[in-house]
């Protein structure tokens, strides 16, 4: 009977197909708490306990110290208007090991760990990411991260000291015109011939584009498909034309028919980057990354790297980015005033702000959690996925609320605006390292599905192999942990989680657990039923797969937001931002399972779209946050304390208080200082023993004479008026200052800007 069943499903395509390709990337990495979701069963007390790391002193001190130099020395405005990082900052970045982070000490690099790298990353990014591609690319994947899990010791010897100490600067050519996202189907080739000298050797022909580094690397790997028609290195290939499969072949500049220098044109700040070209490239076989043994092993090679890389260098970016948003957005919504009142007070901005400050918590636990995790021996690349995605993804968003709020001030460009060239650069870090609408219809659920639940992967290997044994003990195991998984998330649907095992955890936050156990145990039956009922369509329902994607997304970020409120020691004063994470998530969850219920296939169709709707919407997981959850959470960014300063940690902070987020947080200082004073005066205001109608600080003589306030209250008072109005202004350039002069060339040349 199994046997037919087999059969049947096998030309059924009931069963997803699994490539060569495909199976590398599963291969890949680990499964982690990703496993626990898509098994429908929530491990609370495993995610308690699982590692959320800090930094060591060694790695504190070059954050406190190199990078804040690095940034001191940085100007963002200028790089921008000239497109280039100087010599002298360049050498500086060489000099203090900031392209070293991945190389052991033996090799003479910095070897930090993952988590380190990130916080770097993170705190240079939104800085400058012309600089921070300069720090981003040599510590990520690339010559030093794959020839120190790959590299034959003679590599080892010779590359890594000097990609440690800047002399190779290295790229990596993966994108193509025809090969994006779908990064296998690359038609660059490497061919195997016998030279004159009768040494074998590869001659490559390629064409990629959107090389960060192209223009000034000196060191470029590239991804090929290698072909060995002769049979040089005895492979016996089976195919005519001798496929050995993609390879990661090292080219230096300067090597005749290679050809780099050229630019693209990045969106929002400008950065490094461009095509790379390939002539009948002539490279000897020790090129490649690993020697001869690896020729045919760059695919399995990018995804074991990429399986948890995923997760470090665009995560840091825009988890540094959404930090310097809520911290410039609390603070100018705290300064800027209108109709009498801090901003940041009226409702509209208050929820745009609350929004911002809820979600960078929770993200910059996501970074933190998962960075530990890697370090922690885990490569999961599901997760690692969602990290990417979602990070940059809701970043984009946020640094667009920080613009609504900002308004005027966001929108006019020069060296005092703070979120602009952000603005402009997210959609960058989108569209890297997997296009995020590919990476969420395609990767997330497609791969996970397989790779993290307990039976698929085995009952696919059964029907793959025609193994009648292994396809019935799994499938029937599988048939088991469904049926129990039902009758699981019935219960919890019925008592809204009330028996979800959850841990020692804070009280305020357990009614989070028990939704997320709730969430999960649905997660993990609709997983089963789209599986059973969709099978290997799956791949085709992008819209489908994406909103499983989104589950499993906001279950990671929730969780991981409750992991720091207690790896942080449950501070109170935090409690708002928690609860507004974890309320925002199962909302988005809600939402997603009700369009997952709307747009399912099949004889189940007509259940999930009627009364499974029904049930979602009579019994909702959550819903959207409160207004006084967000105006709590609003509040935690909107003064300068401890808390803000706290959650401030790791963005770069400028000293120069006359310019852009140094002079707003100076203000911001100073507003704060002087806030006990203003609400004295605002409360004599409304008990008319003080004239309505007037800032606190226009009046704060009379309050004097009242005895609202003191002598010193009256000064900050005053002090914090023209501080506002100083923080508020924006750029002003003279004609000479703003119209650019085309060169003999025909390029522009702009005279240097000064601040308005």
């Amino acid at each position: 009977m199994f046997a037919l069943l087999m059969k049947w499903m096998k030309s059924n395509k009931i069963l997803p197909s699994i490539s060569d390709t495909e199976r590398e990337a599963l291969e890949a990495g680990t499964v982690w708490i990703d496993g626990d979701f898509f098994r429908g069963k929530a491990d609370f007390a495993r995610l308690i306990a699982e590692p959320y790391s800090k930094l060591s002193d060694e790695e504190q001190a070059f954050l406190d110290g190199p990078v804040e130099e690095l940034l001191a020395r940085t100007n963002r405005f200028e790089i921008g208007r000239t497109r280039k990082v100087s010599d002298e900052l360049m050498q500086f970045i060489k000099d203090q090991g900031f392209m070293s982070f991945l190389i052991p000490r033996e090799y003479g690099g910095k070897q930090f760990s993952t988590l380190a790298i990130s916080t770097i990353m993170a705190k240079i990014g939104p800085v400058s990411a012309t600089v921070g591609t300069l720090v981003v690319i040599p510590n990520s994947l690339g010559a030093a991260e794959l020839i120190i899990h790959y590299g034959t010791q003679a590599q080892k010897d010779h590359y890594l000291p000097r990609l440690a100490r800047g002399e190779y600067l290295p790229c990596f050519g993966l994108t193509e015109p025809t090969a994006g996202s779908d990064a296998a189907s690359i038609k660059a080739e490497g061919l195997l011939f016998r030279d004159a000298d009768g040494a074998t050797k590869i001659r490559l022909n390629f064409r990629k584009r959107y090389i960060t580094l192209a223009p000034i690397a000196n060191l470029c790997t590239i991804a090929c498909r290698l072909r060995d028609p002769e049979n040089l290195l005895g492979r016996n290939a089976q195919n005519t034309d001798g496929d050995l499969g993609i390879t990661c072949v090292m080219v230096h500049k300067g090597t005749p028919g290679f050809t780099s220098g050229d630019h693209h044109d990045p969106i929002g700040d400008p950065f490094y980057n461009g095509p790379l070209y390939g002539k009948d490239v002539v490279v000897p076989l020790d090129n490649i990354i690993g020697g001869p043994e690896y020729a045919g092993q760059g695919w399995k090679m990018l995804m074991q790297q990429l399986a948890g890389g995923r997760a470090v260098s665009l995560p840091a970016g825009a988890v540094g980015g959404t930090k310097v948003v809520a911290a410039a957005t609390g603070a100018y919504s705290a300064v800027r005033q209108q109709f009498g009142l801090p901003i940041g007070r009226m409702e509209g901005v208050e929820e745009k702000v609350g929004r911002i400050a809820g979600l960078s918590y929770m993200l910059e636990g996501a970074r933190v959690f998962g960075c530990s995790a890697v370090d922690n021996g885990q490569k999961p690349p599901v997760i690692s996925a969602v990290l990417k995605a979602y990070t940059t993804e809701i970043s984009q968003q946020l640094v667009i609320d920080g613009m609504d709020v900002f308004a005027g001030a966001a929108v006019m460009q020069g060296p005092n605006n703070i979120l602009g060239m952000g603005y402009k650069s997210a959609p960058v870090a989108v569209t890297v390292e997997g296009a995020n609408i590919l990476t969420r219809t395609l990767m997330i659920f497609g791969q996970g599905a397989t790779r993290c639940h307990p039976y698929a992967l085995s009952v696919v290997e059964g029907v793959e192999k025609n193994d009648v044994g292994l396809f019935r003990s799994k499938l029937l195991g599988w048939i088991g942990h469904f049926i129990l998984g039902l009758l699981r998330a019935e219960g919890h649907y019925l008592t809204r989680g009330l028996f979800v095992s959850v841990p020692d955890v804070a009280p305020e936050t357990r009614s989070f657990y028990r939704r997320l156990g709730w969430a999960t145990a649905r997660f993990g039956v609709m997983t089963d039923l789209a599986m059973f009922a969709i099978g290997g369509r799956l791949k085709k329902r992008g819209k489908l797969t994406g909103r499983y994607a989104d589950v499993l997304a906001w279950l990671t970020l929730a969780s991981s937001a409750l992991r720091r409120y207690e790896a942080e020691g449950r501070r109170k004063e935090d409690l708002p931002l928690v609860q507004y994470a974890a309320e925002h998530a199962l909302w988005k969850i809600q939402e997603a399972f009700v369009g997952i219920y709307r747009n399912f296939d099949g004889p189940l169709g007509w259940w999930t779209k009627t009364i499974g709707v029904f049930e979602a919407h009579i019994n909702p997981l959550g819903g959207a946050p409160t207004d006084a959850q967000s105006a709590r959470a609003a509040r935690c960014i909107q003064t300068d304390n401890a808390q803000f300063q706290r959650l401030a940690a790791g963005i770069y902070l400028p000293k120069d208080e006359t310019l852009g987020l140094g002079r707003l947080l100076r203000a911001f200082r100073i507003v704060s200082q002087a806030q006990p004073a203003a609400d004295r005066i605002i409360q004599a205001q409304k008990a008319r023993k003080l004239p309505r109608g007037y800032l606190p600080a226009e009046i704060a003589d009379e309050a004097v004479k009242a005895a609202v306030i003191d002598g010193e209250d009256a000064k900050r008072l005053k002090l914090a008026l023209e501080a506002r109005i100083d923080a508020i202004q924006v750029d002003e350039f003279t004609p000479e200052q703003y119209f650019a002069e085309v060169n003999d060339d025909g390029g522009l040349e702009y005279r240097k800007a000064v601040n308005g």
